[in-house]
């Protein structure tokens, strides 16, 4: 009897067992308690695949962004040889390398100048010197019109040498005229390429101009006539030479460009939309002061953008045309140099 119990005592606690196995298999696992969401211990979002820049595109530039051209354009009446300032941008066209570009813009500047005055003191220029300070007091007080309008003022024999920066104050100018002295060699186109490099590339929204007062011979640069016209064009400034060859000195022409020296200086100035004045006495200095003051206050700005993307070092020729207005001439820079544009600072 006693055995009988104990065996169906064992039978029952199998059972249990059975069953109760089979309850746990049948229920789905308990998942772990979550803790609510805190900032560290969220799940990492993907990150985007940052784009790589070309391989021949070197890492330490930046990617390459074309930038405008902005090109001074003056038109002159063959005739009557005036300044047109009536023109509209339907009126031009513009071709670079014989491509035509599309114009952005085409209007005459209401930007303030910034004019950069270079004045001759090399030995050779002694005997003339007091002319060339009549020469450029002269012409500051005629083109410093506007308050926004500002000159610096520059020396160039065997230094490069900043007397007066960017002011519109007439008598800070004069008095750093008044006085530089006559001395050592010729740097005239190191004057031309430091200028550009360092002063007409730092105020953007402005015009730019450049005055240059010479007898016309450079005797000791180390950058080329070449370079300086290419710094030039690239930078924008529109050069006007005033030779003072003449001067009343050696018996030689007003107006005469016959030497060497005088074609350096028109060349000088014409391939970056300028003008070179022979100058003989004050009468004529005046009246070159007087039309270089009227064509920058009647200059247009044409701005289109390069079709032609690559800064490939090369140089670009431009042309305008005005198909439809054969009685007009242009004046405007001959091109540019196609390469990325640097700051340096310098001449304090």
């Amino acid at each position: 009897m006693k055995n009988r119990y104990w065996l169906s005592l064992c039978l029952m606690l199998v059972m249990v067992g059975i069953c109760g196995l089979v309850i746990a298999q049948a229920q789905p696992p308990q998942q772990p308690k979550q803790s609510p969401p805190s900032p560290a211990n969220k799940t990492p979002q993907p990150q985007k695949k940052e784009q790589t820049l070309p391989e021949t595109q070197d890492p330490q530039q930046g990617p390459i962004v074309t930038t405008n051209v902005r090109l001074p354009i003056t038109a002159i009446d063959k005739d009557t040889n005036r300044f047109v300032t009536n023109l509209k941008q339907e009126d031009i066209e513009i071709y670079e390398d014989k491509v035509k570009q599309k114009i952005e813009s085409f209007k005459i500047s209401p930007l303030p100048l910034d004019i950069a005055v270079l004045m001759d003191t090399s030995n050779s220029v002694k005997p003339k010197l007091k002319f060339e300070k009549e020469a450029a007091i002269s012409f500051i007080e005629t083109v410093l019109k506007s308050r926004n309008d500002r000159a610096l003022f520059i020396s160039f024999d065997s230094e490069v040498e900043l007397h007066q920066d960017f002011t519109n104050r007439l008598d800070l100018l004069s008095q750093a005229i008044n006085k530089v002295k006559a001395q050592g060699e010729t740097r005239l186109y190191d004057a031309v390429y430091r200028v550009c490099e360092e002063k007409m590339f730092a105020s953007p929204g402005r015009r730019r101009a450049m005055v240059v007062i010479t007898d016309g011979e450079d005797t000791a640069s180390d950058r080329t006539l070449k370079e300086a016209i290419e710094l030039a064009q690239r930078s924008e400034t529109t050069v006007f030479i005033i030779s003072t060859k003449a001067g009343g000195f050696f018996g030689v022409q007003a107006g005469q460009v016959d030497s060497k020296e005088d074609k350096v200086l028109k060349r000088l100035a014409e391939d970056t939309g300028g003008r070179a004045f022979f100058t003989g006495n004050v009468l004529e200095l005046e009246r070159s002061f007087s039309a270089i003051a009227t064509e920058l206050r009647s200059q247009y700005i044409a701005v289109y953008e390069p079709s032609n993307e690559n800064f490939d070092g090369k140089f670009r020729k431009i042309e305008v045309r005005l198909p439809g207005r054969k009685d007009l001439k242009i004046r405007t820079k001959d091109g540019y140099t196609a390469v990325r544009s640097t700051v340096r600072a310098g001449l304090k």
